[in-house]
């Protein structure tokens, strides 16, 4: 079992915005094969965010907040 990280989107819903870059140029969803590892890349986002904002690169309302994501099984919809 995997697990992705959602976000919610205005047009959208919930949905996985995270990808991963392939070789080719190609890129698929991010999954992550356990939940830990997903709450953790989520903690290390959001830290990054909150660096970004201290260091003046992005306004504090930037739209990114943790309210905005879940973490689910890989597939789900409704969480």
């Amino acid at each position: 079992m995997s697990y992705e990280v959602q976000q919610f989107t205005l047009c959208d819903g919930w949905t996985n915005t995270w990808t991963v870059l392939l070789e080719d140029g190609s890129s698929v969803p991010e999954t992550f094969a356990t939940r830990a590892e997903a709450e953790a890349a989520l903690a290390e986002f959001l830290a990054d965010i909150a660096d970004a904002v201290a260091a003046g690169y992005m306004e504090p309302d930037g739209g990114y907040s943790e309210a905005g994501f879940r973490i689910v099984k890989a597939g789900s919809a409704s969480g």
